[in-house]
């Protein structure tokens, strides 16, 4: 059911004492796109068969594939099930939304899940990611969001201020922290590929999300990559906090990245999931997962 007319999501009312998201409602046109992207991804993940080069890690007591984009992670595990014979007990570590590509870990017993399990909700396993994205060039070079994550009334993950974690939303559920750090990569094409550190970026800039979208001046027609490290595990997190940075991802319609670029439709957001590392859960040596760059990402770093 939509709002009344003269009224917005964004618009209080004495009505309601839940927290204003700062983030805008998703564009009416991404229904019917996610609606198409989800149609022809549900049939090519049904069709979905994994295969030796997608296994990028392997030992006897977990692997890591590279999802590739447009596919479900559900049906990849289907797929792993199928080919192993202790797929009863094959377990997704972690998750990633239909058109993010790159590492997807699975363990192979129950014990080694839950384990595993503690280590995310712990956040002891750092992630990194690669976003391409548009918007005005940014004024920093690493910078750190902190805000509050959570669903508006009407079901669509946005972003809180972080002074609202802990208060309640519509259904029950309550606005929680969440907190991303980003580096830039390159800007139309100047800069490039380098490597990860897990040093984080406590001389960069911080910026605690309260009332209002970062603003930037000048020309919105830029191509920026960026690499994302989440300090937490948020649904869209990323996508989200590129959208409040005025840099939304290319093709991420939900959160106003663009769907034609420069002559060309896009049919899924441009977000990979680069590298996982975290303690292995049996040898508690330190391991680093990386997948490889898809084809678009080193296309833009000029690799």
């Amino acid at each position: 059911m939509s709002s009344p007319p003269h009224l917005s999501e964004n618009t209080p009312t004495i009505l309601s004492n839940y927290p204003i998201p700062l983030s805008p409602q998703l564009p009416a046109i991404s229904k019917q796109i996610e609606l198409n992207r989800a149609t022809i991804a549900t049939s090519n993940s049904e069709l979905f068969s994994l295969a030796q080069t997608h296994i990028i890690y392997e030992d006897e007591y977990l692997l890591a594939v590279d999802k590739p984009q447009g596919i479900y992670c559900d049906n990849v595990l289907t797929s792993l099930q199928s080919q192993s014979t202790v797929g009863s007990e094959l377990h997704l570590a972690n998750r990633l939304d239909r058109d993010t590509s790159g590492v997807m870990l699975i363990t192979k017993s129950h014990k080694i899940a839950s384990k595993l399990v503690k280590a995310f909700t712990d956040r002891k396993v750092k992630k990194t990611y690669i976003a391409f994205c548009t918007g005005r060039v940014p004024d920093w070079k690493t910078i750190t969001v902190k805000s509050g994550h959570g669903r508006s009334k009407f079901g669509a993950w946005r972003v809180y201020g972080f002074s609202d974690s802990g208060r309640g939303l519509p259904g029950g559920s309550v606005v929680r922290e969440m907190e991303t750090s980003f580096e830039i990569l390159s800007v139309n094409g100047k800069g490039g590929f380098r490597e990860v550190t897990e040093l984080g970026f406590e001389e960069g800039k911080v910026v605690v999300v309260e009332d209002k979208a970062a603003k930037m001046e000048g020309d919105d027609e830029n191509e920026i990559v960026v690499r994302a490290y989440p300090r937490s595990g948020r649904t869209h997190q990323i996508r989200l906090h590129c959208q409040y940075l005025g840099i939304s991802i290319i093709g991420d319609v939900k959160y106003e990245g663009v769907y034609e670029w420069k002559g060309r439709v896009y049919d899924g957001h441009h977000l990979h999931a680069e590298t996982l590392s975290f303690d292995h859960p049996v040898t508690g040596v330190r391991v680093m997962i990386r997948a490889p760059l898809p084809q678009w990402a080193n296309q833009v770093l000029q690799l």
